[in-house]
């Protein structure tokens, strides 16, 4: 029977519950135990899927196919092991499943109550991945703050699993700020009791406090703040803050977390903690050797969480060159024929973004154009993919007026068009392309020479796709098609063949890189960028004089 460790936030939201779950896990799963992390979000949404970027950041897919919470990525980036549908519930989707069991006539005409009714599908969904003996341990994310009217329902749940689930197989892990006030020159501890104290007022105590804090705890702290939310003083985890969310692990390894919690869940013979490859990566990641600025052309560059995994799969791709990715934010909205040059001149890389919509799409054709004509290296991923074909559509092939009919339903070349099972569609949640899909790399392509497999699965979330009936034109001007969905002759990669390094992908690369398997197109675009800036340097460097 799997363990259940459930994670709760206090004081304030964004203090990293996400962080200190995926840390844990990754502890007790370098340990030889086989663990698994799921996120409980409070919001009405059946997922995040039609949620604005600004709104919510980035949503993460899954390899089934599920539009998730942005933490998900969290996991499987520190786990290396992929989420799944049951990874992530949101309030919508209980509400949803209890409603239609209603309609269907599931409890008997009894009338239908936030408890028992609302509560059981929680408890039942929470339950759900430790069933079949496939983890040891379940870590369960409670999104929002402990106080939130929306959370609720969750911490009901979890304050009767705590009443059915024997005291060894269960565990709770209170997140709290300790802030520190520059006038008094002290840490306080209130806002931590009084957060304690309302998740005490809902029947649920405590187990493990840990504490964010800018400042280290002394222990005189760590004993007030045992003594008055009754945990023990070696239960009061500090979490100062980190260089990077990778040294986290570390961090909660020195306080002793994940020994903390095996004692109080009773596992015993467990075996020391293998962290060889983690600790590699933190070195390669400190120590870097070189430096690249590469851009990132999006629409939505004013709330980093909106490009997340994008952002993480650099810092991946860097470690692995040894390199320190610099990225450089570039809203393609303000991008225009006349400041292209200006903008983009000093980078060594770009990567046009995905989104959706007509808003900043001719800024990001003008840097398709720049990165095309300049020699650049170049990845375009999903709409950043679209572009790219816009462009050569309209710069070489002399297609002046093409463009996507999500844009321009009326364009006169639709060299991007909605995809045919998506033409009947009208709700829009959970309806795009969504999930693993495989795709076949033609050899001999740059994409072939990134991969060095001919047959891959990745990951997708897309309504449009590049228009067959063009394909011949482009094949012929020298864009390459270089990988294609076996099942439907889905164009899924393009490459140009004079150029050191252009590629674009209608799926997610970004969703599939981790600590321990840096994603090679990401890589690979580190290392041309290095190679470009190295040419740009030597360039610049002054001939010396001939001598007699």
């Amino acid at each position: 029977m799997a363990k259940y460790i459930f994670v709760t936030g206090g004081v304030t939201s964004s203090l990293g519950k996400g962080i200190i779950a995926a840390s844990l896990a990754k502890l007790l799963q370098s340990r030889g135990l086989k663990v698994t992390i799921q996120k409980f979000d409070p919001y009405i949404n059946v997922d995040p899927g039609t949620l604005n970027p600004y709104e919510h950041g980035e949503c993460y897919v899954t390899d089934d196919g599920a539009e998730t919470d942005l933490d998900l990525g969290h996991y499987e980036r520190f786990l290396n092991t992929p989420t799944s549908q049951a990874n992530n519930v949101t309030t919508g989707r209980i509400y949803q499943t209890v409603i239609n069991k209603e309609r269907e006539g599931d409890y008997l005409g009894k009338t239908v109550q936030v408890v028992p009714h609302i509560t059981d599908e929680i408890k039942r969904r929470i339950k759900l991945l430790g069933e079949g003996n496939k983890y040891d341990i379940v870590i369960t994310e409670i999104g929002g703050t402990v106080g939130d009217i929306e959370s609720l329902p969750f911490i009901e749940a979890v304050r009767q699993l705590q009443w059915e689930l024997d005291e060894e197989d269960f565990l709770v892990v209170h997140l709290t700020l300790i802030p520190y006030l520059k006038a008094a020159k002290e840490l306080k501890t209130k806002p931590t009791q009084h957060s304690v104290r309302m998740l005490s007022q809902e029947g649920v105590s405590p187990d493990i406090i840990v504490c964010r804090t800018e400042h280290p705890l002394t222990e005189d702290i760590k004993r007030k703040i045992a003594q008055f939310c009754n945990v023990k003083p070696n239960a009061v985890v500090e979490a100062i803050d980190a260089g990077t969310i990778y040294e986290v692990p570390l961090q909660m390894l020195q306080e002793g977390l994940d020994l903390i919690v095996l004692k109080k869940l009773q596992i015993n013979g467990y075996a020391a903690p293998e962290l060889s490859k983690w600790n590699t990566f933190l070195d390669k990641l400190n120590k870097p050797k070189s430096k690249v600025q590469i851009g990132l052309i999006g629409k939505y560059v004013e709330l980093q969480d909106a490009y997340k995994s994008i952002l993480e799969a650099f810092i991946h791709a860097g470690a692995m060159n040894q390199c320190k990715v610099q990225i450089v934010n570039v809203h393609s909205e303000f991008i225009t024929n006349e400041n292209v040059a200006s903008k983009l001149s000093n980078l060594d890389g770009l990567l046009v973004a995905p989104g959706f919509g007509s808003r900043g799409v001719e800024g990001k054709i003008c840097a398709v154009q720049y990165a095309r004509e300049n020699h650049m290296p170049f990845f375009g991923i999903c709409l950043g993919m679209q572009m790219a074909v816009i462009e050569y559509a309209r710069n070489v092939l002399g297609l002046k007026d093409a463009h996507s009919t999500e844009m321009d339903p009326q364009t006169p070349y639709p060299v991007i068009a909605l995809m045919e099972e998506q033409k009947k569609v009208k709700k829009k949640g959970g309806t795009m392309r969504l999930g693993a899909y495989d795709c076949h790399v033609q050899p001999g392509t740059l994409a072939h020479r990134i991969y060095n497999v001919t047959t891959i699965s990745e990951r997708h979330r897309h309504r449009w796709e590049f228009n067959n009936e063009f394909l011949q034109q482009y094949e012929q001007a020298g864009m390459i098609p270089s990988g294609k969905n076996p099942a439907n002759a889905l164009v899924e990669i393009v490459e140009i063949k004079d150029h050191p390094f252009f590629i674009g992908v209608q799926y997610h690369p970004e969703l599939k890189s981790t600590v321990e398997n840096p994603h090679p197109l990401f890589v690979q675009l580190v290392a041309a960028a290095k190679e470009y800036a190295d040419k740009k340097a030597g360039n610049a460097q002054p001939k010396e004089k001939e001598t007699a």
